[in-house]
């Protein structure tokens, strides 16, 4: 089955970066779409990127355009999530999920990597 792992997440002071790593196995990482969601206590969950399975498309939330970057490696069957700039806004626990779009739209996730910028 999909299995996917977190990495990367921390304590980082405002303005600061983190890169987010996500592994997967089980499963052929290059066939399947890859995103990062987020969830903050007391939120919804919210979509912040995807990836297509090659990589060619990315797509991002209005709130971290220009700060936030996806990237894939499907040699090493890892996505990415570079944050930059960080605000307080976007603490949360971030979790990496899988999609093998367009043949099935049932979602994988990981457990979660904890992101809290404060000063």
């Amino acid at each position: 089955q999909v299995q996917l792992v977190e990495s990367g997440g921390g304590l980082v002071q405002p303005g600061g970066s983190l890169r987010l790593s996500c592994a997967g196995s089980g499963f052929t990482f290059s066939n399947y779409a890859m995103s990062w969601y987020r969830q903050a206590p007391g939120k919804e969950r919210e979509l912040v990127a995807t990836i297509t399975r090659i990589g060619t498309v990315t797509n991002y939330s209005d709130s971290v355009k220009g700060r936030f970057t996806i990237s894939r490696d499907n040699a090493k069957s890892t996505v990415y999530l570079q944050m930059n700039s960080l605000k307080p806004e976007d603490s949360a626990v971030y979790y990496c999920s899988a999609v093998r779009t367009p043949i099935s739209t049932r979602r994988s996730w990981g457990q979660g990597t904890e992101v809290t910028v404060s000063s």
